[in-house]
């Protein structure tokens, strides 16, 4: 005998089956008894039933069984990374470079799990531990403490050149080496710390972020034109942005073998010696460096005249020669007014508070000063060249320290020097075929790698950094790095698709997948959460498998 559940205009039943076989030796099946409908059954009354038939048949009651719910474990956002970590080859490129059978530790899966946390809950590391014990991350050791976290940070840059060449051999299929662009840039990245320490990279200078002067590194990111990162770069705060470039493009050539490759950089990269420096490397090996570089025009006083014999009528795009090089010139005459008259105003108001000071010099002069400290010709020189400097136009506006009484001048020829660089865009390239508008067009893209350190900053939360040693600095940066290329990889295959979810929506959505555990007396069951429609299309989408 067994039970069955039957079903009859959408209400179900109990019943209680016979198999046996007919007169022809057939099996059939027939009902002994009807139990009722089941979602009448009061609570209890199943139960009842079978102590009475487990009496009935001489065996012991059946105590009733205990459920334990353990708590649930996020499950999908982690597992999409694991999938995409090795779709990437990064745990064969980790597992090829951190090979030791002297470790006790598994650096590869501990630098995984940072580089996962900073994607889905970026913290400290001792963060990092509690976010462990709330995710069921694939392929984790079972107990994990902050100093093997530190550990394996410090065994990554021990290993860091591997580490680095074995990753741009797991990138490069993904690049075109036949031609591919490639954006250069650099931001600032805030650290906490006032400890001094040999080969430090903390240093103050000029922060990107806040404006002012703070303790920082200095972050470089190449990546191509679909966004895809290609390495980083780490050095001291205080490092002049130019000396940045050389060495960066020697990395670039080593790592990835890009047949034509052109460099795209903003203007405070610029200078004559990268400029001769990218001219002498270009067309050795029989691969050729090329590049759009922005100017900053207004540094180079030669530039001038060539500004005064342009006419930009029409599409506002003029090209001349400078060092040797194409010179491309946009004209935007909508920003250059904005600029002239903003600057104009600043000039107004300056010349509108040292006419102040001269009524209260002449006032006082004449013995009708009103009540109060007395004015003096140099206080007057000293509180109008501060103005000036405070507000930049030193250029433009002279006071005659010289005459004996407080004077200034306008210089009207400086600010008609300076009314030619409004609204230009100024570019400098040794690529011969390209047109001005796709050059300008090519500089414009160099955005999205600002997007990237938005993303850095925000989503991933590079800064502020609490590491103090160097080696550890240079590690987090690392981290934070495999995690951009990460967002990335995912962004391009969103969009590849059409979707129009970002990654940090897309883990979102994936986050609400848990895993469960349950144990009914010495059974113990395991599932996660059923996936809904939108999640499986975004594991779709991501070229990635469905979890099980």
């Amino acid at each position: 005998m067994f039970t069955r559940i039957t079903s009859n205009g959408g209400r179900s039943y109990l019943q209680i089956m016979e198999s046996y076989r007919n007169d022809e030796g057939k099996p059939r099946v027939r009902v002994v008894a009807n139990l009722g409908r089941i979602d009448t059954m009061k609570e209890g009354q199943l139960d009842a039933l079978i102590r009475g038939l487990s009496r009935a048949a001489g065996h012991p009651e059946p105590e009733k069984l205990e459920v334990a719910y353990e708590s649930a474990l996020g499950f999908g956002d982690v597992f999409a990374l694991h999938e995409l970590w090795k779709s990437l080859g990064f745990d064969r490129a980790l597992g090829r470079s951190l090979r030791s059978g002297r470790r006790q530790i598994d650096v590869s899966a501990l630098v995984r799990a940072m580089v996962f946390n900073r994607l889905c809950d970026p913290t400290s590391k001792l963060g990092c531990l509690r976010w462990l014990d709330t995710v069921a991350l694939p392929d984790m050791p079972a107990k994990v403490e902050h100093h093997h976290l530190l550990r394996a940070m410090d065994a990554l840059m021990d290993n860091v050149d591997r580490v680095e060449a074995e990753l741009a051999r797991q990138i490069r299929p993904l690049v075109d080496h036949e031609l591919t662009m490639v954006f250069y840039d650099l931001t600032t990245v805030r650290i906490h710390g006032e400890a001094r320490l040999e080969d430090d990279v903390r240093a103050f200078g000029m922060n990107k972020e806040t404006g002012g002067i703070a303790r920082q590194f200095v972050l470089g990111v190449v990546q191509t034109a679909d966004g895809l990162p290609l390495m980083h770069t780490v050095h001291p705060g205080n490092m002049a942005e130019t000396k940045t470039l050389q060495g960066m493009v020697q990395t670039v050539l080593q790592r990835f073998p890009i047949k034509r490759i052109i460099l795209v950089a903003d203007r405070g990269l610029l200078s004559l010696d990268n400029i001769h420096h990218l001219t002498d490397m270009a067309d050795k090996g029989g691969r050729k460096l090329e590049f759009i570089l922005a100017v900053p025009a207004r540094r180079y006083g030669d530039l001038v005249e060539t500004f005064r014999g342009f006419d930009f009528a029409g599409d506002g795009l003029r090209e001349a020669s400078f060092e040797g090089h194409r010179l491309i010139v946009a004209h935007d005459a909508a920003r250059a007014s904005e600029q002239g008259d903003a600057r104009r105003k600043r000039i107004n108001e300056l010349e509108t508070m040292g006419n102040a000071m001269v009524t209260k010099l002449d006032r006082q002069d004449e013995g009708r000063s009103a009540l109060g400290r007395r004015a003096s010709d140099r206080g007057a020189y000293s509180r109008f060249v501060r103005a000036i400097a405070d507000a930049e136009l030193s250029r433009f506006i002279k006071a005659d320290l010289t005459a004996d009484r407080f004077s200034w001048n306008v210089d009207e020829e400086a600010i008609a020097r300076a009314a030619l660089f409004d609204g230009k865009l100024v570019l400098l390239t040794n690529v011969p075929e390209i047109t001005p508008a796709d050059a300008v067009a090519r500089y414009k893209a160099l955005a999205d790698i600002e997007r990237g350190f938005r993303v850095l900053k925000s989503d991933i939360e590079i800064a502020p950094v609490h590491h103090r040693l160097p080696d550890r600095i240079r590690a987090h940066a690392l981290i934070c790095f495999l995690a951009l290329v990460l967002y990335r990889v995912m962004r391009m295959r969103l969009k590849a698709k059409g979707h129009s979810a970002s990654p940090r929506a897309a883990l979102d959505t994936l986050a609400r997948i848990h895993r469960h555990c349950a144990k009914i007396a010495d059974r113990k069951l395991e599932g996660i959460t059923t996936p809904t429609p939108e999640q499986l299309e975004l594991f779709d989408t991501l070229n990635l498998p469905r979890p099980a």
